[in-house]
């Protein structure tokens, strides 16, 4: 199968990151992917929602939106009625990012993570939560460096790919155009251990069989275990 960027069935978009790319953040980047652009941002608050109160620890949210730009037409601010797919996805990066962080290390305290699209093609929620990993990251260096904490939060890596089956082949990191007429289409979720935290699947054209899954879980590892060098690269692990 020829892709339209001409890349290989296995080979990732490039990616190009720009850490602390917002001044006032606690951690910061823009991550770029294919022609997708997503800040990431991370903020500190101190005290935690009501379900954790003396507890000892901490919590971590998260938030997700598309600029009114950010597709070719116009999407609406989300001031009045919430976006169901919006509403989705933050959900989705909070538990990501929930599942590699240590919520005694960061005491009586909220992470806000916030994920803003500003173009889209394909691999926002994908993006967003590789994205606010790195962001994350980096703010728990500085906070450690400020003496806030004398642990760092941040337990594991965390990064996710898509994967689907266009034209009968199984192919890596999906732009707009290939996952608008996937037959199936896949969101892959994983630690720095090599778990899974989520795997969304869907038979969109039809349905597919184990040996595809299969083949697509392990399109998604391989794509997944480059993301995590490029994340180290960028915070310096």
């Amino acid at each position: 199968m020829n892709r339209l960027d001409n890349r290989a069935y296995d080979q990732l978009r490039a990616m190009k990151v720009t850490p602390d790319y917002i001044k006032t953040a606690d951690g910061s980047v823009l991550i770029e992917w294919g022609s997708t652009r997503v800040i990431c941002t991370v903020m500190l608050e101190e005290g935690v929602p009501p379900f954790k109160e003396d507890s000892g620890e901490g919590w971590l949210t998260a938030e997700y939106a598309m600029l009114p730009a950010s597709t070719p037409r116009r999407k609406r601010r989300e001031t009045i009625k919430p976006d169901g797919r919006s509403t989705e996805i933050k959900r989705l990066i909070g538990r990501s990012l929930r599942c590699v962080v240590d919520f005694k290390a960061l005491g009586s305290r909220t992470v806000w993570i916030d994920c803003d699209v500003i173009q889209a093609d394909g691999g926002t929620r994908t993006a967003s939560i590789t994205g606010a990993y790195m962001a994350l990251a980096l703010a728990a260096k500085g906070w450690m460096e400020k003496g806030i904490m004398k642990k760092s939060p941040v337990a594991s890596q965390v990064a996710a790919i898509s994967v689907g089956i266009v034209n009968g082949v199984p192919v890596l990191d999906l732009p707009y155009v290939e996952d608008s007429r996937a037959d199936v289409d896949m969101n892959i979720v994983m630690t720095g251990e090599g778990e899974f935290v989520e795997i969304q699947g869907t038979g969109e054209g039809r349905s597919f069989t184990r040996d595809e899954m299969n083949a697509l879980l392990d399109l998604a590892t391989k794509g997944i275990n480059e993301l995590f060098v490029a994340q180290n690269d960028i915070i310096g692990a």
